[in-house]
């Protein structure tokens, strides 16, 4: 005898090779969530297909507290940052956006730009994307700032379950004040300064000392909340680093899949999703990606999201969505324009 005899049938590797992927039924261990749960959703491009779904399926109470416009078509509202997530944040693709976003709801930080000029319009440098015509004046985008930073804090008091998906690991940060961006400055807003903003790719420690202080914040104000967290299979548009980026896609994905697992193995009240291993593992031969071999098709997410209505404890209304039109906001495909010819 030894340990290994006693190991359930998915501890051995032909769970995977002697089996269809379609039939791998038990990848996601059982998730604690509640129907009755207050859900937001955040982080990176892929996290929308999550949201959509949660809401659309009717798994515990989505939350929308920054709604569309009633005379937005769907589509408008998304290009403008509506039902794409929780609260109108855009795409928070590292966890330093997210820790420094929770701060500054909360008063405990305050980044000196706040606002990006383009071409006689303005922007709010944290979240460019969401008023892609941007405004008249600096004073509207500090007001809707303010506004959107006080539901954001309101999600943050009164959320059962935070969904948040972790995208990247590189980033542009200010040279002062180490504020972190969305996006580079002069892709989808503001004016690249090479003495102003500084390249960032966080490593394994300082992501996971940024979501400790995430989390100890959010159980400060809210301590019932727990934490679902998932690494998103979207590849890297492009790199700033040096490397090649098959590289440096394989080192950002690797890391954050580390982060995540480290700290839903140490932290309570937080779990791990696998998406990224359902949509990504070889078994699949890659079908689950469009052409490009970047962005997961609709089957693919279909395939994620069997799988997370099957972990939980409780049936939901209706079937999974697909996301057929597989439509997302992602300000990284701006980068897809930025080669040099």
């Amino acid at each position: 005898m030894n340990p290994y005899r006693s190991q359930p049938p998915k501890a051995f590797w032909r769970s995977v090779s002697g089996v269809h992927f379609a039939d791998m039924t038990d990848v996601p261990a059982p998730l604690d969530i509640r129907p009755t749960d207050r859900i937001a959703t955040a982080g990176s491009c892929f996290a929308q297909h999550i949201g959509r779904n949660l809401r659309e399926r009717g798994a515990g109470r989505y939350m929308d507290l920054e709604p569309a416009p009633s005379h937005l078509s769907r589509a408008d509202a998304m290009e403008h940052g509506f039902g794409i997530y929780s609260c109108r944040y855009g795409n928070l693709y590292t966890v330093r956006q997210l820790r420094q976003l929770a701060q500054e709801c909360l008063g405990e930080f305050e980044p000196r730009e706040v606002v990006w000029e383009s071409r006689g319009r303005f922007f709010d440098a944290m979240r460019p994307s969401v008023d892609p015509v941007g405004h008249a004046d600096a004073e509207t985008v500090l007001t809707l700032r303010k506004l959107h930073l006080a539901k954001v804090r309101e999600m943050l008091e009164t959320l059962d379950l935070f969904v948040f998906t972790l995208g990247l690991t590189e980033g542009w940060v200010t040279t002062d004040d180490h504020t972190v961006f969305a996006s580079c400055p002069g892709t989808v807003a503001g004016t690249f300064d090479a003495a102003k903003y500084r390249f960032a790719n966080f490593r394994h420690g300082q992501i996971v000392e940024d979501f400790e202080t995430f989390y100890r914040l959010l159980k400060r104000i809210n301590p019932s909340a727990r934490i679902l967290l998932t690494v998103s299979p979207v590849s890297l548009q492009a790199t700033a680093s040096d490397k090649h980026v098959l590289v440096a896609n394989t080192y950002s994905k690797a890391t954050l899949r580390a982060v995540a697992g480290d700290l839903a193995d140490t932290l309570p009240d937080v779990m791990y999703f696998p998406s990224y291993e359902l949509v990504t593992n070889h078994a699949n031969r890659g079908s689950f990606y469009d052409p490009d071999m970047r962005n997961v098709n609709h089957f693919g997410v279909r395939h994620v999201m069997d799988h997370f209505f099957r972990a939980l404890p409780f049936a939901t209304d209706g079937s999974v969505k697909g996301d057929e039109d597989n439509a997302v906001i992602c300000d990284e495909e701006r980068l897809a324009n930025e080669q040099a010819a």
